[in-house]
């Protein structure tokens, strides 16, 4: 019997970052991929993930104020989010951590480590 793929959103202005990431996901989870946060609540509106890849540097939205619109909704305050950076070592994590996210893995992202951080922060 085969069992349904948790569903993971991967949020990132750049789109390489998009497929590159979905590429080493898909085998494991269900990708679903947005290019802003806009797109991300768009997503959120209809799917539940079990854990939502967030991008702090972003045009309009930015990772920091995502975080907060979710962590302060009831409806998605429980999924555990992941920061995406390509600024690691200026206290993003720190600041992400303070604002309610899971971890914080450094862009380019090595494709076994990022594995290993969704694994350990999957809601059961």
């Amino acid at each position: 019997m085969e069992t349904e793929k948790r569903l993971i959103i991967l949020v990132d202005d750049n789109p390489a970052n998009l497929r590159i990431g979905k590429n080493v996901l898909s085998g494991t989870y269900t990708v679903a991929t947005a290019p802003s946060a806009a797109k991300l609540f768009e997503l959120l509106e209809h799917n539940r993930p079990a854990l939502i890849l967030l991008d702090i540097d972003m045009p309009g939205m930015d990772g920091y104020e995502a975080i907060k619109a979710l962590k302060t909704n009831p409806q998605t305050r429980a999924i555990p989010v992941i920061f995406l950076t390509g600024m690691a070592g200026g206290g993003e994590e720190a600041r992400g951590r303070e604002l309610g996210a899971a971890d914080c893995v450094a862009k380019p992202f090595e494709p076994a480590l990022l594995s290993q951080c969704i694994e350990e922060h999957l809601q059961p």
